[in-house]
């Protein structure tokens, strides 16, 4: 009997071009706007970066794994725990439309803690893309990402 994989998986379509959406992802100067609050640098492919949230005291390492422009971005992270990889997809759906697919996978533990850690990236994400979508359809920035957790990680 093969053991399944549990991945996370967060999607929404997003009425800008693809090429804007992709750009979000790729320059820390537009996700600081929806997700984290700082990068130290672009994603480029083979290229290391941290991303930072001031509010939770919380700095990751980004390895940027692959980048195909307008189409995938993968990447491996680590908080100092084992590292996820995720993998965001760009599917232009209109000239003006782009459906964005995030997944996260890599998962280790137990079974429960696995599950555990599907459900808070799926939950995430899908704050993220919330997020994105209000940033780049109506500019406006929710805070999804810091209001999240208002009292710490931990609470």
């Amino acid at each position: 009997m093969q053991k399944a994989v549990l991945a996370a998986r967060s999607e929404m379509l997003i009425r800008r071009p693809v090429a804007e959406v992709f750009d979000a992802f790729v320059d820390p100067r537009k996700t600081s706007k929806f997700w984290f609050t700082s990068g130290s640098g672009r994603l480029e492919a083979g290229k290391r970066v941290q991303w930072r949230w001031e509010m939770y005291d919380l700095k990751v390492d980004v390895d940027v794994k692959s980048i195909e422009p307008n189409r995938r971005i993968v990447v491996d992270w680590s908080s100092g725990e084992a590292p996820t990889t995720i993998e965001w997809g760009f599917t232009p759906y209109s000239a003006d439309t782009t459906f964005v697919s995030i997944t996260n996978s890599g998962f280790t533990g137990d079974g429960q803690a696995i599950t555990k850690q599907a459900l808070d990236s799926t939950e995430g994400f899908t704050f993220v893309l919330a997020g994105l979508k209000a940033y780049l359809e109506h500019g406006v920035q929710l805070n999804l990402v810091a209001d999240r957790h208002p009292g710490g990680l931990l609470n």
